[in-house]
């Protein structure tokens, strides 16, 4: 569900008409429905009520300042995977009890930053990185949190590249090492442990992978107590999948619905790290058409924005749907590519597409857009990051203001041999 749709013809987020906001900011643009966020979050905690579930927003799929104050003022928390995103969370009034430190390559200064902070845990993947946090700690006179990510080698069933939870996957420890890494572990003097932690991927549209996964965990968690080991907090990770074309994902009552046994059998605090299921259908990418082209092959519309603004389209051949901000009466459809200004065969954002038949000057939606857009975009070709707008009832704000050319060369010199 979400808060786009026509009215008089006029595509929408919430009472704001696009066309007028393009008009207003310029294209490209990034526009997320707070309405949107707010329910999409309220209905994913909700079905976990009763488990004590703590959800801790996904950073990585969308780390606008106000998008995360919003999470924070639900009374969400933050996963995050490094030390840029702590900032941002600590910065939009997210408390660092409510704060997990995700991913696989942690540095000594980040590792620093979060203990001096307070969070709640550091979810650990290797010896290496472990025996660096104990030492790190323990230099700063504290006992860090962690918990250790363990890879169940499930299959989440989604794109190679988004999944995490598989042997040949970088991510985690395996179940044998896992267990001997917390014995080793608990006789760490700068270490608590805290909990056992797994993700297994991302835009997953079935629930037995996760119930796989939290089936052997438990047999760990089992082994651990046996072993003397008790743990508090059960970290479940994110990746529960979203509507893009004709996926039917489970509804997050469902996904709950699902683990609700298992996790109460376990007695643990839940630990939820959701980020595309929340921002995903919660936003939008506005673009303008440029010049319509046909060749011999194919029929091409040329739009302002580019795989540098939303590059899933060319890195994961991911399908966005395409409307037009303003209907047409009669208006005829066409094959198209929707491609952008790039220098690369592969910028697109969508191929062989039945879609309206715009024309130049015209403005699309590129829906879908909210999660893994403007996190993912860079300056390729030398070309401004859009700008991100947010959008509440009948008023919008500039979340983001789109970067000018200048800043792109803030912090470049010439060597003095060339000056």
């Amino acid at each position: 569900m979400h808060h786009f749709a026509y009215r008089d013809g006029v595509l929408h987020a919430e009472e704001v008409n696009l066309a007028e906001l393009a008009g207003k900011v310029g294209t490209p643009t990034y526009v997320y429905s707070q309405a949107t966020l707010t329910r999409h979050f309220q209905v994913f905690a909700q079905a976990f009520a009763g488990l004590e579930a703590l959800v801790c927003f996904s950073v990585k799929a969308n780390s606008n300042r106000a998008v995360l104050a919003l999470m924070a003022s639900l009374g969400g928390g933050a996963d995050i995977v490094s030390g840029g995103e702590l900032s941002r969370a600590l910065a939009a009034g997210v408390p660092p009890d409510k704060i997990v430190y995700s991913g696989v390559g942690k540095a000594m200064t980040e590792m620093e930053a979060a203990l001096t902070a307070g969070i709640l845990m550091f979810n650990i993947e290797s010896a290496q990185e472990l025996a660096l946090l104990n030492e790190t700690a323990g230099r700063l006179g504290v006992r860090a949190p962690v918990s250790l990510r363990v890879n169940p080698d499930v299959d989440a069933r989604t794109h190679p590249k988004i999944t995490t939870g598989l042997a040949k996957n970088k991510f985690g420890l395996d179940m044998q090492r896992a267990f001997d890494q917390y014995q080793q572990a608990a006789g760490l003097a700068h270490v608590e442990l805290k909990g056992v932690s797994c993700h297994i991927g991302s835009q997953i549209t079935q629930v037995e992978p996760f119930a796989d996964a939290v089936g052997r965990l438990e047999v760990l968690i089992q082994r651990l107590r046996d072993a003397g080991i008790d743990l508090s907090l059960l970290d479940l990770g994110g990746g529960l999948g979203i509507t893009y074309r004709n996926e039917e994902p489970p509804t997050p009552g469902q996904y709950a619905a699902a683990l609700r046994e298992q996790v109460a059998r376990l007695g643990m605090r839940l630990v939820l790290e959701p980020g595309r299921v929340l921002v995903g259908n919660a936003g939008i990418l506005l673009a303008r058409v440029l010049f319509t082209k046909d060749t011999p092959a194919k029929h091409f519309i040329v739009v302002d924005a580019a795989m540098n603004d939303l590059v899933r389209p060319a890195f994961y051949d991911s399908y966005h749907h395409i409307l037009p901000v303003i209907q047409a009466n009669g208006r005829g459809e066409v094959k198209a590519d929707v491609v952008g200004p790039i220098c690369e065969t592969g910028d697109f954002l969508a191929r062989d597409r039945e879609m309206a038949d715009l024309q130049r000057g015209e403005l699309m939606a590129v829906m879908s857009a909210g999660a893994y857009g403007f996190v993912m975009a860079s300056n390729y070709n030398s070309r401004p990051r859009p700008a991100e707008v947010m959008v509440h009832g009948d008023r919008w704000s500039v979340v983001r203001r789109r970067e000018t050319v200048a800043e792109l060369m803030r912090g470049e010199s010439l060597p003095d041999w060339m000056a």
